[in-house]
């Protein structure tokens, strides 16, 4: 089923390569057939014995040389062995068209992440957790309400991208007639788009930057314009997604089960994030005494991206250990 990838052989990543843990690519496929793309890290010395794990993806437009290769390597530093994915329709990960998300297909990608860790050979298959970056956050969430191989779940600087596609962000969209002028816009372009073969880009973060823009979309060039977070795969770098490469997203809300999740989650946040409202709210769906919010003082949406100096790791690892032993 796994169809040959065409996967990049150098180091491309957007942090430096770390000594302590050994990396390769790897490809795995999906329930609908997408071969998907990763990088795995395993800890350099591992003692021989089945190891506990995690899939990582995020944030929502970039690719897994950015934040969640950062996520994985570090944890894979820290004892973990690591899966660090593109998603379909992404990234070096197959799927066509190029440049559109699923709130069914992105959730089972997940769930393909962990079919895969839980037939390794050095994989205890009962010791599986993920990370979710940002939009994959809520992904995450949404998996660990479905998947219950899933033991626990870290969402960090989570979106919910249901909601912000329907209700506009901040929820300043959350109306029928909002709503209905976007579903309009939207089949227009299907038509648009069906006439021209071809799929309009929506474009990805603005360039050059507006000096009246808005602080968040500020905090999204700094990290995925500049030399900071660049990179030429990321949809956010780049021609982001198609113009109706999202529309799905309004009519499909995730984390309508999150109350059901059994197993443990930590949502970690920025407290000045302009995204902190998803996971507060995120949070108080939660049942159980396994869940825990974690805010980040002073910290902001890309924070928690690449700042190894705020990102939690110490916590991360520490519910990590606990709940999968």
């Amino acid at each position: 089923m796994d169809k040959k990838l065409d996967l990049t052989s150098e180091w491309d990543k957007t942090f430096p390569k770390s000594e302590k843990v050994n990396h390769r690519k790897v490809a795995f496929h999906n329930r609908y057939g997408i071969t998907l793309a990763a990088d795995l890290y395993e800890p350099e010395d591992n003692g021989g014995g089945k190891l506990a794990a995690l899939a990582v993806c995020g944030p929502f437009g970039a690719v897994k040389e950015q934040s969640s290769g950062l996520y994985a390597q570090t944890m894979a530093e820290r004892g973990f062995l690591t899966l660090a994915f593109d998603p379909s329709y992404t990234g070096e990960s197959g799927g066509e068209p190029r440049y559109v998300a699923s709130p069914d297909i992105n959730t089972e990608d997940f769930m393909a992440a962990v079919d895969f860790l839980s037939v390794q050979d050095n994989v205890d298959a009962e010791r599986i957790g993920i990370i979710g970056i940002c939009g994959w956050g809520g992904m995450a969430l949404n998996a660990a309400a479905l998947d219950t191989r899933i033991k626990a779940t870290v969402a960090s600087t989570m979106y919910d991208m249901t909601r912000v596609n329907a209700n506009g962000y901040f929820d300043s969209e959350d109306s029928e007639e909002a709503r209905y002028e976007k579903r309009k816009a939207l089949c227009a372009q299907c038509i648009a788009d069906y006439k021209s073969g071809s799929y309009a880009p929506g474009g990805g973060v603005v360039d050059p930057l507006p000096e009246e823009a808005p602080f968040f979309v500020k905090d999204y060039y700094d990290y995925y314009k500049t030399n900071r977070g660049y990179h030429e795969r990321s949809l956010n770098s780049n021609d982001g997604w198609n113009v109706t490469g999202c529309q799905s997203f309004m009519n499909m809300p995730i984390l309508q089960y999150s109350h059901e999740i059994r197993s443990a989650v930590l949502i970690i946040h920025g407290e000045k994030a302009h995204s902190c409202y998803f996971s507060k709210d995120a949070y108080e769906k939660l049942t159980g005494d396994n869940k825990e919010l974690m805010l980040i003082p002073d910290a902001v949406h890309t924070d928690l991206y690449d700042r190894t100096d705020i990102i939690p790791f110490d916590k991360m690892c520490e519910f990590f250990e606990h709940y999968l032993g």
